[in-house]
């Protein structure tokens, strides 16, 4: 006889609507029951009311410090609490975790890079066991993965475009295309959330519905379509998927995308600077009736597009640590290939949680003389 499966319970304590709702969807779509609270106070008597395994818990709230608000859970709850804010201050992490914090993640954060954090979590509370069958699934899922991944190297006149790919010993839903268009090239990076065989495949499907809006002109109108057909398998797997996709135009180096919920595209310049792109919207099937706008940058020679999984991010504090790192270790790279490489160096694979996965898109700089 099989058991029932014990509900896990979460309570989000967040003053900020917007990003109180996006946990609460997001833990939702992991399986727990959540309730929420505004304020420090009524959170506290909300975890003792609840008894939940997971608090999630603002720093600045309006009442308390989220400081004090963790002491005072810690007097009666063993939950996990997973502490968010905006301050990037060392001192403050350490004091945090110190007050009983069991992790901690700066703002802004990705919902794959809380998922992670909460699944690495719970890990903790798993008894290992050998599961023959779960086994064989996860190398047919290693499997399917792997036959998403470009089989061809792209050629593209005055342009050098590699990717490099890690899974890690779950199998996500990582993975990235490309295909050449009248103009230039297509590519797509994309993450679908969850683990396993199930993951692999919503990641499949999205990359055959993306292939399969390629003809279409406007980018915008393109993903919309792309979305609203796999929003019901989406729907009925609970699941959904951060997703880059960008479009180049070769003669004038003009590349213009949809980040839907993926944030970890960067413009990395010649000069030896980089911009981050803002992420233009959810996640795909995050919720109902989203759109995403296109935006649009220019390479100039010498300059790189870098595209990166929360893989790689996880394993810095910040956003703003990431970004500087994929900075340090793409820039003045002789190929994509060695950037792609040197990024997944950043995430060693004994300690990475997560899939590790980069792309490098990168302009050719002008020949000296020409």
């Amino acid at each position: 006889m099989s058991s029932i499966p014990e509900t896990r319970r979460a309570v989000v304590i967040e003053d900020d609507p917007d990003i109180r709702g996006l946990l609460v969807h997001v833990l939702v779509k992991q399986g727990f029951e959540v309730t929420q609270a505004e304020a420090g106070l009524p959170g506290v008597e909300e975890v003792r009311r609840v008894r939940p395994d997971l608090v999630t818990l603002d720093l600045n709230l309006p009442d308390l410090d989220g400081l004090e608000v963790c002491k005072l859970l810690r007097e009666f709850s063993d939950a996990f609490i997973v502490m968010l804010t905006a301050r990037t201050d060392e001192l403050d992490k350490l004091t945090g975790l110190d007050n009983g914090a069991d992790d901690y993640i700066s703002k802004p954060f990705s919902p794959r890079e809380l998922q992670s954090r909460i699944n690495a979590l719970f890990r903790r509370r798993q008894v290992p066991a050998v599961d023959t069958g779960a086994a064989k699934e996860l190398e047919r899922a290693t499997e399917v993965q792997q036959s998403l991944l470009p089989n061809e190297d792209i050629r593209v006149d005055g342009y050098d475009l590699a990717g490099a790919f890690r899974p890690s010993r779950n199998v996500g839903g990582d993975f990235y295309d490309w295909y050449r268009s009248p103009d230039g090239l297509h590519l797509t990076f994309a993450d679908a959330m969850g683990k396993g065989m199930g993951a692999a495949l919503i990641a499949a499907t999205v990359r055959a519905v993306m292939r399969s809006t390629s003809r279409r002109e406007d980018l915008d109108g393109a993903f919309t379509a792309a979305s609203t057909a796999i929003a019901t398998d989406l729907d009925s797997s609970s699941s959904f998927v951060t997703l880059f996709h960008a479009r180049l135009d070769a003669a004038s180096g003009t590349v213009n995308y949809v980040d839907a919920g993926h944030g970890l595209a960067l413009h990395v310049k010649a000069a030896g600077t980089v911009r981050r792109l803002p992420s233009g919207g959810p996640p795909v099937g995050a919720w109902a009736g989203s759109s995403w706008p296109q935006s649009t940058l220019t390479l100039a020679p010498g300059d790189a597009l870098v595209v990166a999984s929360d893989g790689v991010l996880d394993v810095f504090d910040t956003v703003e640590a990431f970004t500087e790192a994929v900075l340090l270790a793409t820039h003045g790279q002789q190929s994509a290939q060695s950037a792609s490489d040197a990024i997944l160096s950043l995430a060693p694979a004994d300690s990475a949680e997560d899939d590790v996965t980069a792309v490098v898109m990168r302009r050719l700089p002008v020949p000296a003389g020409a």
